[in-house]
């Protein structure tokens, strides 16, 4: 069974593998996808090609028709390579897209997906069909959230390791009177009956977010200062199939607010959600930043070059990485003075064209993707691979600040 740092990478894989496919632009219907699901037996996916493709044969444009028989013969061919297909079946895509100056070129993507196909698909398009991919990828982890008190509260989600606000209500209840005798006992009633029409608010408003999906919910989670979350919940205000959800524990928290309630809230219940990836980034890069701190730098090293030195030496014990990134690593051989060399560059960076030594002509030896390359060399010193995501708090930091790859190291290197 891989582990979790392998599906991370596996999963990234998959992922940068379709913001390529998804790139990829036909003149017409030109671009085939097939979906092979893991009980569709070779043999008759082939059979079923085979019929398409006498189909295409009355395709009016003599390009079009050219360049779809031929995306299914070289899918034919591939499918050749399996006896049956994979756990989870395969899917495909082959065709052929504009480079420009009335060219095309040939593409094609054989993926073994991270979850089952669900069903068999041939489509033909001007794009590959990738919706159900995009399902696969969804962050399966979904939590409600709920800060509440007498005067405001936020209800929300944590969808794996993002916080998506759906409401944020204030109540506009009076907090304090001067007022004696009767006058204050009445209006201490009215302000518990206008209480009381907010906790309904809040509860229609819980009812619509958490109800079509409490099957996904894997458990609410209720914070907010004083007693009004506990009053709110025990009370019944909640529909009684949400309340089954509540996570026992309630959470104190300073804030009822959109921004600062959800994120104190999911903060203060990191022991029910240590599970979640996360919790697990936030430790990581909380540790990262307390190392950096320390007057000595303590067990940090942070710019690429500096990292390559560490894994180098094997003094890295865990390698983080942001799925953000979107480099690669080449690597040269001068055809001049034969200088070889490695340099990084973004997906938008031209590459070289001369030997900075000499200026002679550059031969491209190897290119790999930077966290793929990285990742591997992690692997020939036993350093765990952590990948953070894009979308949380830490994963921003570790992007904007260290460039989106840094390491905890097992001892100081000079």
């Amino acid at each position: 069974m891989p582990s979790d740092a392998e599906t991370s990478l596996n999963r990234y894989k998959f992922r940068r593998a379709l913001e390529q496919i998804e790139e990829a632009k036909g003149r017409g219907t030109e671009l085939v996808s097939v979906y092979v699901p893991p009980s569709k037996a070779i043999f008759d996916v082939t059979n079923y090609l085979r019929g398409e493709h006498a189909q295409s044969s009355n395709i009016k444009s003599a390009s079009t028709k050219k360049h779809v028989t031929g995306a299914i013969e070289s899918i034919i061919q591939r499918l050749k390579a399996y006896r049956q297909p994979p756990p989870n079946g395969l899917v495909v895509f082959v065709g052929h897209q504009d480079v420009g100056a009335d060219q095309t070129a040939q593409i094609a993507f054989v993926l073994e997906p991270p979850e089952p196909v669900a069903s068999f698909l041939y489509r033909c398009d001007s794009k590959f069909f990738t919706e159900p991919l995009h399902d696969m990828l969804a962050e399966k982890d979904l939590y409600g959230l709920l800060v509440i008190d007498r005067g405001e509260a936020t209800i929300g989600f944590l969808r794996g390791k993002r916080i998506e606000i759906v409401k944020n209500m204030q109540s506009g209840i009076m907090g304090k009177h001067r007022m004696g005798g009767q006058s204050a006992r009445r209006f201490e009633r009215n302000i518990e009956i206008e209480v009381g029409e907010f906790f309904k608010k809040i509860a229609g408003v819980a009812e619509e977010a958490f109800l079509p999906k409490l099957e996904a919910i894997q458990g609410i989670l209720v914070g907010g200062p004083g007693y009004s979350k506990e009053e709110f919940v025990k009370d019944g205000y909640l529909h009684h199939e949400i309340a089954k959800k509540v996570v026992p524990t309630y959470f104190d928290t300073g804030y009822t607010d959109e921004v600062q309630g959800p994120r104190e809230l999911v903060e203060k219940a990191k022991e029910e959600l240590r599970d979640l990836d996360l919790m697990r980034e936030k430790q990581l890069v909380t540790r990262l930043m307390e190392e950096i701190r320390k007057s000595d730098a303590g067990l940090a090293a942070y710019g690429e070059d500096i990292v390559r030195n560490a894994l180098e030496l094997g003094a890295v014990d865990t390698l983080l990485l942001s799925e953000g990134l979107r480099k690669y690593r080449t690597r040269y051989r001068c055809t001049n003075c034969g200088k070889e060399f490695a340099r990084t560059f973004a997906d938008t960076d031209t590459a070289l064209s001369a030997c900075p030594e000499c200026g002679g002509k550059l031969e491209e030896t190897a290119r790999a993707d930077l966290i793929e390359e990285l990742s591997a060399k992690a692997g020939e010193s036993g350093a765990k691979v952590e990948l953070i995501s894009r979308e949380s708090e830490e994963g921003a930091l570790l992007m904007t600040a260290f460039g989106g790859l840094a390491g905890i190291l097992r001892y100081r290197v000079g």
